[in-house]
Parts: structure tokens; C-alpha cells; sequence
């Protein structure tokens, strides 16, 4: 974790180097798997190469897809003073690096962090947020998402996604040999080969989309505690969250699914109530989150407003 105030989380740094190294296993075997079923070991290799760019692609551009993904524009403290005061003030009192801030034109109501370092991260809200919410809750969203900054799991996050990415991207080239290249068998008595490499991504591919999920989840706790422990009022961050949820299921599906490919960052997924409590949900259920602010709360001897 990088230097800050914020409250360390053992539970998250072992969460995400267990799934860094289970995914690093995973993406070995995968290559190995090729190797084998292609019987060509500089073609597994290429594979296995091809697939560490991807990754160090998407940790080093990841900023900047995001903001492209959601249209956000990087505002200077002239172009938005309080939301810049809002930053200074929680960065000060964390005691960590104070990261860019972005603006995306977009009424749902959401915000995120991203980027491959503290120094080089970005932290976005929505318009839809700075007007849906008050000056107490944009500060406990804010918290939340320096947390994940200060934690360095939005790295972790990109990383790990790259080995579904592959997998997935396999997967269609195996559909498209399926179609095009006939069925060529591995050997004489084997399973053609387009269906060993269609096998072997999509067991990648299941294995890393659990891996996701499961930590995704816990990193969202994780940054819903430390966020109230710094500002010391979980009542914002609790309310936020449900005046969050709240809007975005007033908006029409087909404006969510606009955004939902950034579900895995938002502070809240951009689904309505029922998919949030699904096993393939990046985000722990709104009460799990509301039960763990409430406690927080009770601990800090303040009373619930």
C-alpha cells in the first residue's frame, strides 16, 4: 500500500496478491495449454508475450481509456474549485499524493479512480453526481475513491482483467476457426483443434472472471471503510450511496448499459437494485455496504442521522 493515513487492509493486500499469483498460474497454464494443443512451442510463446503487452498496455493507458470511455475531461482548480477543495482538503488529511481530477458529462450519478500509479492516477465524478448529491456526501464518494488510489488496487484491477481479456479473445478465434478453418483434428483420434482452444479460454476465462468478481467486491468494503474512517462520518458515505443507487435505477436501461463496461471501477455498478445481490456483480449488495457503514458508525460513538 502506498504511503497515507488511510486505515491499512491486510485482509485486501493479501486478497490482491492471492489473486495476482493465481492469475499469474492461470495465465502459464494457459500458454502451456496452447503449447500443447497447437504442438508448437514458439507459437505459445508468441501467445504468451502478445498476452504480457496487453498487460502492460492496459496498466500503462489506463487512465486515459477510462476517461475516453466516459467522455471525462480533466478540469483544472479554476474550472472547479470545490470539487478541487474537496480533493486538497481529504488528500492533506490522508497524506498522500494529490491526483488528477476529471469531470464526465453524464447524468448518472457515479464516480471513479484509475491510473497506474498514485502519481499518475485520475480521480472522476459524473455530473450526475455533483448534482445529486451534497457537499457531506461527494466528500465521503471522494474519500472512497482516494482509497483506492492509496491502495494501489485500481493497478491490481487492470492487470488482473487482462487475463480475461485473452482468454475471451481466444475464445472468439477458436468460434472463428470453428467456422472458417473446419475441423482440422490435433490428431487422428483427437478433438478438432479449434475445440481444445476453445476449452482451454474458456476455462481460463471462467476462472479469471471469479477471481475478478470475488476480489472487485471486497476491495469496494475495503474502500468504503477506510473512506469513512478518514473522513470519520460513515452517515455520508452511507447516504451517498443510497441516493446513488436510488437514481440510477430511475434511469432507462439502455442509458446503463451505455456505461456498464466501467462497472468494475464505479463507486456503484451502473445496474438496477436486483443484479446488484447476483454472484457476477463487481460490487458487495447496498445493505452488506450499509450494515458495514452502520457498525463503523457505532464504533465512532456517532449517532445515525
Amino acid at each position: 500500500m502506498a504511503h497515507s493515513r488511510f486505515v491499512k487492509d491486510r485482509g485486501l493486500t493479501a486478497r490482491m496478491t492471492l489473486v495476482m499469483f493465481l492469475l499469474g498460474l492461470l495465465f502459464v497454464v494457459l500458454v502451456v495449454g496452447l503449447m500443447a494443443v497447437f504442438r508448437s512451442p514458439g507459437l505459445g510463446l508468441l501467445i504468451g508475450v502478445a498476452g504480457l503487452g496487453l498487460v502492460w498496455w492496459q496498466w500503462y493507458s489506463s487512465d486515459t481509456v477510462a476517461m475516453k470511455a466516459m467522455r471525462a475531461r480533466e478540469v483544472t482548480p479554476q474550472q472547479a474549485p470545490e470539487l478541487h477543495g474537496m480533493i486538497d482538503r481529504l488528500c492533506a488529511l490522508a497524506d498522500m499524493p494529490k491526483p488528477r481530477v476529471g469531470i464526465a458529462d453524464n447524468r448518472l450519478p457515479n464516480a471513479f479512480a484509475t491510473g497506474r500509479s498514485p502519481e499518475r492516477a485520475v480521480v472522476v465524478v459524473t455530473t450526475g453526481i455533483m448534482q445529486t448529491l451534497n457537499a457531506e456526501e461527494l466528500e465521503g464518494v471522494l474519500a472512497h475513491e482516494l482509497s483506492h488510489v492509496a491502495h494501489r488496487d485500481v493497478l491490481v484491477m487492470t492487470a488482473a482483467s487482462s487475463a480475461g481479456i485473452l482468454a475471451g479473445t481466444l475464445t472468439q478465434g477458436a468460434q472463428y476457426g470453428a467456422i472458417f478453418g473446419g475441423g482440422r483434428r490435433d490428431n487422428n483420434n483427437g478433438l478438432p483443434v479449434w475445440l481444445l482452444v476453445l476449452l482451454v479460454s474458456v476455462v481460463t476465462y471462467a476462472v479469471s472472471f471469479v477471481l475478478i468478481k470475488v476480489l472487485s467486491r471486497y476491495r469496494e468494503l475495503s474502500a468504503d471503510r477506510s473512506g469513512a474512517y478518514l473522513t470519520m462520518n460513515p452517515q455520508g458515505l452511507a447516504s451517498a450511496l443510497q441516493k446513488i443507487t436510488g437514481e440510477i435505477n430511475t434511469i432507462p436501461q439502455k442509458d446503463l448499459r451505455a456505461s456498464q463496461s466501467m462497472n468494475a471501477f464505479f463507486i456503484a455498478p451502473a445496474v438496477r437494485g436486483a443484479s446488484l445481490k447476483t454472484l457476477t456483480s463487481t460490487h458487495p449488495s447496498l445493505e452488506q455496504r450499509l450494515e458495514q457503514l452502520a457498525r463503523i458508525q457505532a464504533e465512532l460513538g456517532r449517532p445515525a442521522l
